[in-house]
């Protein structure tokens, strides 16, 4: 093996144990949901940037053709210029806080997006500064490009990201630019819990609120995956309810619900996601919404009175 292929985090195979801390969230609710916009139309991979084209339009393709795919291109255009406004409008008229996991270009190439999260109260969870791979990039460009989207994601939305998570995979070295960057309140490119946690490392800890790829439209496009907006609504219902009758042995816990703006944002799909938010307001209390940024100032204020578990 390489270099590149060894270094990075070490496994942890344990976590929290048979016994995680017996969580409460606010007001008493048992799961609090992190319901997840990812914006990242026109970051994505082009032949006009790039000289190559993306694969993850409506339609997950294994290859392109060496040109232009204008298909994938005007299917990502209707992310930014359609399926990111109906979804705006569904969690304005139910009155939630979202978590808008965007790139840095993204938003700079729709400035009236990052208005509508400033002017609702949404939190942003960085997502790149364009929406590439980090596995196999150097460290320096890698490093490169977190500072560049940092400078960018101030220009367009007037803050630093509270928060991190790569497109689908980190590379060995997100972590350790993320610690040296400074400036996080959190990193969420692990999947490896259903509550936050912290690492140790040389200047202290790094708090990791962990993110999942379970419930995600991604899976429109997969096999097996769903195959219709109520199989996406029935499978957050499933979960939803699974952790509120288990909160009372084993605590409160996280869920990451994630819906992209040029999958859900079709009328048929954000029908599911119109499904799961009326399910978590039948909730009375018992499953809640909260912003990423509300869920890890939530733990550094209260993880240290959490009890352990049975």
């Amino acid at each position: 093996m390489t270099d590149t292929q060894t270094q990075g985090p070490a496994r942890d195979f344990i976590g929290y144990g048979a016994r995680p801390p017996f969580v409460t969230w606010p007001n008493g609710a048992k799961v609090a949901i992190n319901l997840v916009l990812v914006y990242e139309e026109g970051s994505e991979y082009s032949w006009l940037e790039d000289g190559r084209n993306d694969n993850w339009g409506e339609y997950n393709l294994s290859a392109s053709p060496n040109l232009r795919d204008l298909g994938t291109e005007t299917h990502f255009e209707y992310g930014s210029r359609a399926g990111v406004w109906r979804l705006a409008r569904l969690f304005d008229r139910y009155r939630i806080s979202v978590t808008v996991s965007a790139c840095a270009v993204a938003l700079h190439c729709n400035p009236e997006v990052a208005a509508w999260m400033k002017d609702r109260g949404h939190d942003l969870l960085g997502h790149g500064l364009r929406w590439t791979d980090y596995p196999g990039m150097s460290r320096e460009e890698e490093g490169r490009q977190l500072r560049e989207a940092i400078d960018l994601y101030r220009e367009v939305l007037g803050v630093h990201p509270p928060g991190w998570n790569c497109r689908s995979f980190p590379s060995v070295n997100t972590r350790d630019l993320i610690i040296e960057s400074g400036g996080f309140l959190y990193y969420s490119d692990p999947c490896n819990d259903d509550i936050p946690y912290f690492v140790k490392h040389d200047g202290g800890e790094l708090l990791v609120v962990p993110y999942s790829k379970t419930l995600n439209d991604s899976r429109y496009l997969m096999a097996p995956g769903y195959g219709n907006p109520r199989d996406f609504a029935e499978d957050c219902r499933c979960a939803i309810d699974y952790l509120i009758d288990e909160a009372g042995e084993a605590g409160g816990k996280m869920l990451t619900i994630a819906v992209h703006a040029r999958w859900s944002g079709q009328p048929n799909r954000a029908s599911g996601v119109k499904e799961v938010i009326e399910h978590v307001a039948r909730s009375r209390g018992q499953a809640v919404f909260m912003r990423r940024e509300d869920i890890a100032r939530h733990w550094l204020a209260n993880h240290a009175l959490f009890r352990k578990g049975a």
